[in-house]
């Protein structure tokens, strides 16, 4: 089942110890990613635990920390700037490589989109980089403190007050935003780019996303978080981007690791992701899902719901069957489509008062793109009812439950 894993490591100052999780799935994963949390937020933001926990819900394994500083790891923020984020970033690559495996993957959000952008160019192992409300160049960051950059080149420091905690942010961590050249390492990054970003983002402008977007190369994509805000606070908003991701991440992991796991239970696994109320992970054999409840039940509707999943194994088992039969029989009956609807109705279908329980009724509707004479379509329809699982949900089943 899926497992997060409270770890830590040494940061790239060789002192700090850097406070981190690691999303794991079930089963061996089939890549390993980082996430960089947003400036002066933590590995524990909503959004990074969404979004790791999705990703890891889809095989990926995440690792997010906390920057040198910050959150729950060593070390003093005022001493910290953007290429020593960069750095972390790298000594969080090494730590996955020694332990576990390499990383493929970098994700990074707001002024950590922009460290991952960097720091891809030097981990060797990345394949692909997706970035979320990040801006086109480090030194965007600065409007937060605007107001005390007077006192900051008067004193060396100031104290500021951000997200409602107070940093020190010292000269040297602003000149280090003003050197770093984010879209001059785009241009050499030479790695696949997904940027995702809310055109109603009114703390990064979704003018950065096109910056960065024109600046990289090739293979590069474009996702659009309508609606969503900067911190990607709405529950669906998180699920969202990393569903995008894993999807698009998909095409670029290295094939190596898409081998069959001979360790992959052959049993469905669930587990409660902590995505929302209901959402589960599914793992069946080497496939990954999500399970979830449509928004009216209360769920994020990232996923189909039990009951829809009882309809697809009717519709694709229907399917199969007649498949194999058509090609048995060399009957040309062209593409095979077929829909499933369940409801619960009463089982003598007039719905009175004190009428019989309700039964689930599925309702199944064949299709072939092939005009097929009466015979033939009467013999298909009698073949449909052949189906295993239309069998199994005619007949009684015994299901056992153990507790472990």
């Amino acid at each position: 089942m899926d497992d997060i894993k409270r770890i830590s490591f040494t940061g790239a100052d060789g002192v700090s110890e850097l406070s981190a999780r690691l999303d794991l799935p079930a089963g061996r994963p089939r890549a390993y990613a980082i996430f960089a949390h947003c400036f002066t937020c933590s590995k524990d933001l909503n959004a990074a635990r969404r979004i790791a926990g999705t990703l890891a819900g889809q095989g990926i394994g995440v690792l997010r920390f906390d920057f040198t500083g910050l959150g729950s790891s060593e070390g003093e923020f005022a001493s910290t700037n953007f290429s020593s984020n960069v750095a972390d970033l790298v000594a969080a690559a090494n730590f996955l490589e020694a332990n576990y495996e390499a990383p493929q993957l970098l994700i990074g959000h707001s002024l950590g989109g922009a460290a991952v952008l960097v720091a891809a160019g030097r981990i060797g192992t990345v394949r692909a980089v997706a970035t979320i409300g990040a801006p086109a160049d480090a030194e965007h960051v600065v409007k937060n403190f605007d107001a005390h950059l007077e006192d900051i080149a008067k004193c060396g420091e100031a104290d500021v007050a951000l997200a409602g905690r107070r940093f020190t942010i010292r000269q040297q961590f602003i000149e280090d935003l003003q050197q770093a050249s984010v879209r001059e390492n785009l241009k050499h990054m030479r790695k696949a780019l997904l940027v995702l970003h809310s055109p109603t983002d009114n703390v990064v402008g979704v003018s950065n996303a096109a910056e960065i977007f024109e600046a990289a190369r090739h293979p590069k994509s474009f996702v659009s978080l309508d609606g969503a805000d900067h911190l990607l606070t709405r529950e669906g908003d998180a699920i969202f981007a990393a569903s995008m991701i894993g999807a698009w991440a998909e095409r670029y992991l290295d094939p190596r690791h898409k081998d069959v796991d001979e360790h992959a239970p052959t049993a469905a696994v669930l587990r409660e992701t902590h995505n929302g109320k209901f959402q589960n992970s599914v793992r069946v054999n080497q496939h990954r899902l999500l399970a979830d409840e449509p928004v009216r039940a209360g769920g994020l509707d990232s996923g189909p719901s039990p009951y829809d999943f009882l309809a697809i194994a009717l519709g694709a088992c229907t399917s199969m069957t007649l498949r194999i039969y058509a090609d048995f029989k060399g009957l040309d009956v062209g593409t095979i489509d077929v829909m499933v609807d369940h409801a619960k109705v009463y089982a003598d279908d007039k719905g009175e008062e004190g009428a019989k329980a309700k039964i689930d009724r599925f309702e199944r509707r064949i299709g072939f793109s092939r005009d097929l004479d009466s015979e033939t379509r009467a013999k298909l329809l009698k073949i449909a009812d052949k189906c295993p699982v239309h069998k199994t949900l005619k007949s009684s089943s015994e299901i056992v439950t153990d507790l472990v």
